[in-house]
């Protein structure tokens, strides 16, 4: 049964807000969706900065009356906590997540803090060189998408790994026999690939073929497809058909991206 909740959730179209957005859907959560704009620097006033010190989303508060009937205001920040908090809450049948402290539970742990420290900074610099900086700097292109490439073929080799171990045909998960918070987590950057300069499959067959089709498998669950929308239309996929669409995504998002750049740069002097 699903239990019943109140959360808000502040996001908007990143990678960062695409995961917690989808979790939501898959676990069939009840949310309001707040949206902060980041183009406009909406994470940065004020009331924002009472959910989230640090500026950034996603966010949530969690309205949901406590067991004892107590009402509370609880506010959740940074997407790794956030992922780790539905499921502890309000999964307890284990859609998403396994038993706590069973050996799959730290397994999830351990890969939701490797996206954190690893995957989301490093494709996020990768995302910045390659897409934003005004200048091309090749060290800087080359270094973060080098390490994006990196981790991952870490995600390739643990779903080879878990293949073998379960003695798997096809559809092998990061941790257990199901989808997990791990998969999702690690999902939202992976999705968004292409925006890094990154490609999953070369023209002869032979880079990241696990994780191509994990990352098709996701794409597909309904629930993914909802989230991944949150809060307004993912349409990166489809604009990457043409070399038009290309350009007309990269420079709407490039222009903001450095706005808000100078602005922080012009506060913090």
């Amino acid at each position: 049964m699903t239990p019943k909740t109140d959360i808000v959730l502040f996001t908007d179209s990143t990678p960062n807000g695409q995961k917690v957005s989808v979790v939501l859907e898959e676990l069939g959560l009840k949310y309001e969706m707040k949206h902060v704009d980041i183009s406009k620097g909406t994470q940065k006033e004020g009331w924002f900065l009472k959910i989230n010190p640090n500026g950034r989303i996603p966010a949530i508060v969690d309205r949901t009356p406590k067991a004892d009937g107590k009402e509370q205001e609880k506010r959740v920040f940074e997407g790794g906590a956030i992922l780790l908090y539905l499921c502890q809450k309000y999964d307890p049948a284990g859609k998403l997540s396994y038993p706590y402290d069973s050996d799959e539970h730290w397994e999830i742990v351990e890969w939701i803090m490797w996206m954190q420290s690893g995957l989301g900074p490093m494709q996020g610099q990768s995302n910045h060189f390659y897409r934003y900086a005004p200048e091309k700097i090749e060290y800087g292109i080359n270094r973060y998408k080098t390490e994006t490439k990196r981790l991952y073929s870490v995600i390739e080799a643990r779903l080879v790994q878990q293949k073998i171990s379960q003695k798997a045909s096809s559809s092998p998960w990061i941790v257990g026999d199901k989808i997990t918070i791990a998969d999702l987590a690690c999902f939202s950057w992976v999705n968004w690939a292409e925006w890094a300069g990154i490609y999953l499959q070369r023209e002869d067959g032979t880079n990241f073929l696990e994780l191509k089709d994990w990352l098709e498998r996701i794409n597909s669950r309904e629930a993914v497809k909802r989230g991944l929308d949150v809060p307004k239309p993912f349409t990166l996929k489809e604009k990457w058909q043409t070399k038009e669409g290309e350009e007309e995504y990269a420079k709407h998002h490039s222009n903001w991206i450095m706005e808000g750049q100078k602005e922080n740069h012009e506060t913090h002097k």
